[in-house]
């Protein structure tokens, strides 16, 4: 085997998301991870882009966990050429295929909407793309167990393991020709609600490690607290409380917490509406992987028993022509899409509306609009001013903050040759980087997109 691997950063590289790296050696070719690109409008436009490889030449694609900016790209890759195997953990996959699905859905709802509307400067808007294309993309998923070492090729090997995050996330350990290549996917929270702590690397040659909060610490607030004042308020102004959430894990965390409260007589009974056809479909996944998260079947039957899940959009006009202050959960969690631009497109110009955004809220996007005090927002083509108190929790975060991300990387018993940052905005990476060297003294590299490094092994 050529002593030599060249690494291809083909997205999530000086940015957070479209998380796609390309390992090129001798014997096999591996994609680790295939995501879109979400927020500024300059890299969801890279989406239209055919990747600059030769997409037949991919072997297998080997997925960390399953959202959009992880796995959102695997039906353009098909298109593009690529033939192999698409391998996760068995949570992972059913995340993949409930994502792949639903945005196929939501790319051709949109673009006929534009279409019938007028509204897109492309005529005719294409979506994305279709149900029938996420469909052929699933045929190619295979499951691999956590823990175990699977072999690829002669001198090539891989392993997942536990990660937190979502159910079903892992990181990748890939071992070319005896050195160890570390992709840290997205990295899960100490105590978190619903999963296990990650486990960590022990042994790492090249470090690839995610950034999102590398330059913050989530703050130490009682989540408990704030939401159960912001629900009282909200009745108290007759009014409606809209939690824009991802549909995997953040709703769960949500509908737990909320069930909690209401267990503890923390707050009344108020009505709590789910509106996510995807995040119906997670509750399922976690009803059918018990083993990747903390809940008991009790409290699972308990929590769901206690929120009203929307199960049609005539349901969701219904929930907002009923004047009664509710809570309602809706994806998608930055704002850029789902139901929760239903809700908004009536509600937002309402005083006695709070909107409570729960994550990170990428650059260019609506949530990030709202998070800087947007005075209006724009919804399918039209302006709304925005009336509605925004009110944010940082500590519901299913990402590591930095002292999590250095916890993680603590138990790596030898001097990683090179640490390469990524899945982070400019001033995360620079300030994780110098915390890094601080620490550790290691090695640290920002690679930008597109860029290629080859390593002699």
């Amino acid at each position: 085997m050529d002593n030599f691997v060249r690494l291809n950063f083909l997205g999530a590289s000086g940015v957070v998301t479209g998380s796609k790296f390309f390992v090129e050696t001798s014997e096999k070719n591996i994609l680790i991870d295939c995501g879109m690109f979400q927020g500024l409008k300059e890299l969801r436009e890279l989406n239209w882009v055919n990747l600059p490889i030769d997409v037949g030449t991919i072997d297998v694609v080997l997925l960390t966990h399953g959202h959009l900016d992880h796995v959102g790209y695997l039906p353009r890759l098909l298109k593009q050429g690529f033939t192999g195997k698409i391998i996760g953990t068995a949570p992972t996959l059913s995340i993949a295929e409930i994502i792949l699905i639903d945005s196929a859905k939501i790319h051709e709802e949109e673009a006929k909407k534009a279409n019938k509307e007028k509204y897109s400067k492309h005529n005719p808007a294409l979506p994305f793309y279709t149900k029938i294309e996420a469909e052929e993309t699933i045929k190619q998923f295979q499951v691999e167990i956590p823990d175990k070492w699977i072999v690829l090729s002669e001198h090539i090997s891989y392993r997942f393991q536990y990660n937190g995050h979502i159910i079903g996330a892992t990181f990748i350990e890939l071992d070319i020709n005896g050195k160890r290549f570390v992709f840290s996917g997205d990295i899960g929270r100490q105590n978190d609600y619903l999963l296990d702590d990650p486990k960590k690397p022990e042994w790492a040659d090249y470090l690839f490690i995610e950034s999102t909060y590398g330059n913050k610490l989530h703050p130490n607030e009682d989540v408990e607290d704030i939401l159960s004042t912001l629900i009282k308020e909200t009745i108290h102004k007759k009014g409606n409380l809209i939690i824009p959430s991802f549909a995997v894990e953040r709703l769960q965390t949500l509908m737990y917490l909320l069930w909690k409260l209401y267990k503890k007589n923390k707050i009344p009974n108020i009505p709590i509406f789910v509106d996510s056809p995807m995040g119906n479909n997670v509750l399922e996944v976690f009803k059918r992987f018990p083993k990747w998260h903390k809940l008991s079947d009790s409290d699972y039957n308990a929590m769901c028993n206690h929120i009203n899940i929307i199960q049609s959009y005539k349901e969701t006009w219904e929930t907002i022509d009923n004047k009664r202050s509710k809570i309602v959960i809706a994806g998608s969690g930055m704002v850029t899409g789902g139901r929760v631009l239903t809700y908004l497109q009536q509600l937002i110009d309402e005083p006695s509306t709070t909107v409570l955004l729960v994550g990170f809220q990428a650059e260019g996007t609506r949530g990030r609009l709202l998070q800087e005090g947007a005075h209006e927002i724009r919804f399918f083509g039209k302006y709304y001013p925005v009336k509605a108190q925004i009110k944010t929790i940082e500590s519901l975060s299913a990402h590591a903050d930095q002292n999590d991300l250095l916890n993680w990387m603590s138990s790596i018993k030898n001097i990683p040759e090179k640490v390469f940052l990524i899945h982070g905005e400019p001033t995360a990476l620079d300030a994780f980087r110098v915390k890094i060297k601080d620490t550790f003294n290691w090695s640290v590299t920002i690679p930008k997109l597109t860029d290629i490094e080859k390593l002699l092994l």
